[in-house]
């Protein structure tokens, strides 16, 4: 796993950190019995997702494989499984 660079993007950094803040507005304005903030806090929730998901599309999130990198892979542990 330590060769992942799973979530360690500029687009998951930003939408994780705007969804965070978000769910700790909404917990506090929650606890304190105030509709307008709770709902403050989950409309930064939402927009969290929706920057992350911009930025993914803009190309600072992971970039996706090639086809021919997923079927190597895929023979290569197909090879391994068969010598084990």
């Amino acid at each position: 796993m330590a060769g992942s660079s799973h979530g360690h993007t500029p687009a998951a950094w930003t939408g994780v950190t705007l969804s965070f803040i978000g769910f700790c507005v909404a917990g506090v304005f929650m606890v304190a019995d105030n509709p307008v903030g709770f709902w403050a806090g989950s409309g930064l929730i939402a927009l969290g997702a929706i920057a992350g998901g911009a930025m993914k599309m803009a190309g600072l999130g992971t970039p996706k494989e090639p086809e021919d990198v997923v079927q190597a892979r895929a023979r290569a542990a197909e090879q391994e499984r068969a010598t084990a």
